[in-house]
């Protein structure tokens, strides 16, 4: 029981590394944004949404690179997605007085965007079981660097379609001419490396927490975790809402579940070369963050805007999820593979 405390303990000064070096992180970036003169749909959804994502893609990274554990890392970015997707909209929404609204080329735009990025990740994932299979198993895969970059490149053609939209609006954004942008740099560097070392420790916590209570670390990957991860993400958008930037807010969710999905995913595959991937745990739980993102964007199109009932539903979903995560550990329902997962 000693360990289990102190492991307690390093989950939470992990989590407050995390939260302090994405606070300091999210105001760099915005004094950078200003002084380059980005507009604010870049911003939010590339500034921002890749900073905020840097927990996630830390986790993919460390989990895979020092701990072998790629399903860890994938759990993490799985179950932030979701918390993204359900969690960020719904308390923006309910914890705002101004309502919660999009535009038509947030939905139609970024969202299609998001989609595509869903299932070309889905795609990357068949091909390691197609082509890299692990012995007699139809379910086991093994991830390369060429199945990989297939996501990564994607990736790329965001950015270019990003760089697009700030090519357009050059000279309409003025710039802050009276920021000293080499400390900004500075400040976020510092960021990253706060961020690096809480992500390891809650990884460790992660590993720990699975063997102390016998289940798969993955778990706690997708719940606590991806909670944890999240939590910059969530205040930001939240913050930006009661602003009443709620294309901003909602953009930022978007940016930074296409970053989790197309760059934080494959990184740590990327630089390990490898890693193994259990396609019956990843399919059920891409299926469920296809479906919130059904949801979200079907409750956003109508009129633009997500009232007070539609963001109590997000958040009644999100709960829903844990339920099945929590019913899924305790094996009275089936339908991840836990048994080969373990």
């Amino acid at each position: 029981m000693g360990a289990l405390f102190a492991y307690l303990v390093v989950i939470i000064i992990a989590s407050a590394l995390v939260w302090k070096g994405s606070q300091v992180l999210d105001a760099a970036a915005e004094q950078l944004s200003l002084y380059y003169g980005l507009p604010p749909v870049v911003h939010g959804a590339v500034v921002v949404a890749i900073g905020s994502s840097f927990p996630e893609l830390s986790s993919t990274v460390l989990s895979t690179l020092l701990h072998g554990e790629f399903d860890l890392g994938l759990s993490v970015v799985v179950g932030s997605a979701i918390f993204n997707i359900l969690v960020i909209p719904g308390l923006s929404g309910v914890f705002s007085d101004k309502p919660l609204r999009g535009d038509k080329e947030l939905v139609f735009k970024d969202a299609q965007f998001y989609l595509i990025s869903v299932a070309v990740l889905l795609l990357a994932f068949s091909f390691a079981v197609i082509y890299n299979p692990v012995g007699e198993s139809r379910t086991n895969g093994i991830m390369t660097r060429p199945i990989a970059l297939i996501p990564v490149l994607l990736y790329g053609l965001y950015i270019f379609l990003q760089h697009q939209e700030w090519a357009d609006n050059r000279g309409k954004v003025k710039k802050a001419d009276d920021i000293v942008a080499w400390k900004q740099w500075l400040w976020l560097l510092f960021s990253l490396l706060l961020i690096v070392v809480g992500v390891e420790a809650l990884v460790r916590s992660a590993l720990f927490l699975g063997e102390f209570f016998h289940t798969p670390s993955f778990v706690w990957g997708i719940t606590v975790i991806a909670a944890v991860t999240s939590l910059p993400d969530a205040f930001v958008s939240i913050r930006l809402a009661r602003k009443g930037e709620g294309v901003v807010s909602l953009s930022n969710v978007l940016g930074s579940n296409i970053f989790d999905l197309l760059i934080a995913v494959p990184a740590g595959i990327l630089i390990a070369g490898s890693a193994a991937l259990d396609f019956a745990v990843a399919i059920p739980l891409m299926g469920f963050l296809t479906l919130a993102t059904i949801i979200l964007f079907t409750t956003l199109r109508t009129q633009l805007v997500l009232s007070k009932w539609e963001c109590w539903l997000l958040l009644f979903l999100y709960a829903v999820f844990i339920a099945w995560i929590v019913l899924e550990n305790f094996g009275m329902i089936g339908y991840l593979g836990l048994d080969a997962a373990d």
